[in-house]
Formats: C-alpha cells, sequence, structure tokens
C-alpha cells in the first residue's frame, strides 16, 4: 500500500464508527435504514450480512442487516435482543454469492435516484462529520 493511499485510508473513519456514532446521535431508535458511501468510510464490516451490533456506552443491542449496493453500502438497524444469527448471515452471503451481487449492483444504480435526504454524523474529537443517505426523511424515534 503506497503512502497516500494509508493516510488517505487512516482519515476515514470506520463504517462501524459511523453506525456507533449514528444510533447514539439519534438517541437509539426503535430502527433506522440508510446507505453510506464507500468511498467515505473504513469497511470494517467487509463479509457481514446479518449480525449483532452493541453499543458500548449503554448495552443497547441492535439486529443489523447489511449488504453492498455500490456505490453505496445499506444498513437496516433494528433494536433487538441479542441472539445467534450466525445462520442467516451465513445463508445471505452464500445468495449474494450465488446470485454474484448484481440484484445488490441494480439497487445501488436505482439508490442513485431514489434518494432525497442526507443526513450528517458527528464523529466528534475535531473529525469531519459523514454523510449518510435516505430514500425519505425518517421520523425519528417512530415505531414503523
Amino acid at each position: 500500500m503506497t503512502a497516500t493511499k494509508k493516510l488517505l485510508t487512516a482519515a476515514k473513519p470506520k463504517v462501524s464508527e459511523v453506525l456507533t456514532a449514528y444510533l447514539k446521535q439519534c438517541n437509539e431508535p426503535p430502527w433506522t435504514s440508510y446507505f453510506i458511501k464507500y468511498r467515505d468510510v473504513q469497511n470494517d464490516h467487509f463479509g457481514r450480512s446479518h449480525f449483532n451490533w452493541t453499543l458500548p456506552h449503554t448495552g443497547t443491542n441492535y439486529h443489523i442487516l447489511r449488504t453492498g449496493c455500490y456505490p453505496y453500502m445499506k444498513y437496516h438497524c433494528t433494536k433487538r435482543p441479542l441472539q445467534d444469527l450466525s445462520v442467516e448471515d451465513t445463508f445471505f452471503r452464500v445468495i449474494k454469492v450465488l446470485n454474484l451481487g448484481l440484484p445488490m449492483l441494480g439497487y445501488g444504480l436505482a439508490a442513485r435516484f431514489l434518494i432525497r435526504h442526507v443526513e450528517l454524523v458527528e464523529m466528534g474529537e475535531g473529525r469531519s462529520p459523514v454523510p449518510i443517505y435516505f430514500l425519505y426523511e425518517e421520523d425519528k424515534g417512530s415505531e414503523y
């Protein structure tokens, strides 16, 4: 890896940091669903499709359904009790491999035209905010 590429990667937050910061910023909503651009973050969730995400400051757990849909990653987060999601994670990964990721590429291309709302996730510590994208503005705290 070149020195320039290392510097550019080091300046980007991890997608896991953005996920945690956004859930905290929204006061731990019951659910949320957003897109984030690959170019804005380091993808430390590569290969994960369905997994638990526990917030360190409160212990609140979310089930995360995640997929790549170039040029975005799509996150759907639902507040749920901790549970073993390894079977579902493997199932979704196998489906993505079998269909060569083509449906997700189509989803990403369509999202470029359907996204109507952008929010900034504050990363703190003097770091730049990260934009995340929505098909429509969410009603924060709504159950549905």
